[in-house]
């Protein structure tokens, strides 16, 4: 297979490399906007059933083209051509949208996708998930619960201690490096 036969296979297939993908767990339940103080920030490590909703101009304002069609269009970015695939640093990894603490640097892990792939999210309820029935087959796709963005997809051919590979688009995530 030439590579850029591999690349669209790839592609419109996500990451998924022939293996089977979980049992997609019914969406996650839309919570109401949150209402808070004004001034006060919102809690970035921990989600707490807020969310936040803003109109497509608004998104389109405070994101990058890239960010956008991968966020809110639920795109993807080219495999092995992306900012953190191969990236080995000590981080935590938040939504690109709101900041919400998705994943950490020690649950990454080399899945030769060339995406980034983790085995669990940062904690149980910084992902959520539903199904995606595109391209005429049924992946998990995982979101951010605060924001509603697309984040990637989950499927369960990982490593242990899960089992479970979370593939996840870098242009998704910002990298916040730690010492």
């Amino acid at each position: 297979m030439t590579r850029s036969t591999l690349t669209l296979a790839l592609l419109l297939f996500g990451c998924h490399d022939g293996t089977t993908t979980p049992s997609a767990p019914a969406p996650t339940p839309t919570p109401t906007p949150a209402t808070s103080q004004p001034g006060t920030k919102p809690d970035n490590d921990h989600y707490h059933g807020e969310h936040i909703t803003k109109s497509e101009d608004e998104w389109k304002k405070q994101l990058t083209p890239e960010q956008f069609d991968i966020l809110r269009k639920e795109g993807t970015e080219p495999p092995f051509h992306n900012a953190y695939w191969d990236d080995h640093k000590r981080a935590l990894y938040r939504c690109a949208g709101c900041g919400l603490l998705l994943f950490r640097s020690e649950d990454k892990f080399e899945s030769g996708t060339g995406w980034p792939s983790f085995v669990r999210p940062a904690t149980p309820s910084s992902v959520a998930s539903g199904a995606d029935n595109s391209f005429g087959m049924t992946r998990a796709e995982v979101h951010c619960p605060r924001c509603g963005g697309h984040l990637g997809h989950v499927f369960d051919d990982g490593p242990p201690p899960t089992g479970l590979r979370y593939c996840i688009d870098s242009a998704s995530l910002t990298q916040e490096l730690l010492p």
